[in-house]
């Protein structure tokens, strides 16, 4: 008959609780110390990048700002804003998703030169992004001189002219998030779906985007964000023009030189999109394991 060994329950109760603490000793730091070389610096940075926004909401002007917010230049820029943003995301979204779905699932040559392509409006400055817009779907730019000559149509210093800014902008925010969605997809119920005979794009519209939906939202909700904020390569590319590209951004930049108290209001709204955008985000982008 088989025994147990002597002591085996409490070498496994032993090693348990040793492992416990082991655990409990590599979360606080070797031998239980708070490194304070490292929370020194780690809080500076945190008051650093959580002062400016105290600041404005400190300086904000609480007993006029509904008063503010109801100004007509104000609630035009805001609506300019919204409707721009949400042209730009409905683009991304038409344009960005078969994109990615491309370089995640197409090997072909060059398919790391294109993905590092699209990426590149992530770290080039807006401003040299709206002067690439000019030269490109400018009235005297490769494409934008043959629109102008042959349909009439002048994209510069139009609405339409901050939609394609701030997609410009903005789309690569949804390409890597659909990307990685569709790379972490499982590819057996694609594969399931077309053996029973479904299409390609029975397979894509019923099965990969059901799949990759969380992706898509999150990826759609970051580039919406982006565009409601771009600057740089708007006032390059569609100018400052009140009621017609003068969005919030811009509308804060203006508000700065001749009424500062309009601009902080002006930026509380965009601090509270921010917020709104992040809150709806915490599960994917910002909360660890």
């Amino acid at each position: 008959m088989l025994t147990p060994r002597p002591g085996s329950s409490s070498g496994s109760a032993g090693s348990k609780g040793s492992a416990g603490r082991g655990r409990a000793r590599r979360d606080s730091g070797p031998a239980g110390r708070v490194p304070w070389v490292l929370v020194v610096p780690a809080l500076v940075a945190l008051v650093f990048l959580v002062a400016p926004l105290a600041g404005l909401l400190v300086r904000a002007p609480w007993s006029t700002l509904a008063t503010r917010l109801a100004e007509p230049q104000v609630l035009t820029a805001l609506r300019l804003s919204l409707v721009t943003a949400t042209l730009a995301t409905v683009l991304c979204l038409l344009l960005g998703v078969p994109l990615a779905w491309v370089l995640a699932r197409v090997d072909f040559p060059g398919r790391r030169l294109v993905r590092a392509l699209v990426t590149v409006p992530l770290v080039l400055p807006p401003v040299v992004g709206g002067v690439a817009l000019l030269l490109v779907l400018g009235r005297r730019g490769l494409v934008g001189q043959w629109l102008d000559s042959a349909f009439g149509i002048t994209l510069p210093f139009t609405t339409t002219g901050v939609v394609l800014a701030e997609a410009f902008v903005a789309m690569p925010f949804l390409v890597i998030s659909v990307e990685g969605a569709l790379r972490a997809a499982d590819l057996r119920f694609e594969e399931a779906a077309a053996t029973l005979g479904a299409s390609r794009w029975t397979v894509f519209h019923r099965v990969t985007l059901p799949l990759i939906a969380p992706g898509v939202v999150a990826g759609a909700v970051l580039c919406w964000a982006r565009a409601l904020g771009e600057f740089g390569a708007t006032i390059t590319f569609a100018g400052n023009f009140p009621g017609r590209t003068q969005t919030m951004p811009l509308a804060v930049y203006l508000a700065l030189e001749t009424e500062p108290e309009a601009a902080i209001v002006l930026s509380l709204v965009l601090l509270a999109v921010s917020i709104l955008v992040l809150a709806s985000l915490r599960d994917r982008w910002v909360t660890s394991p």
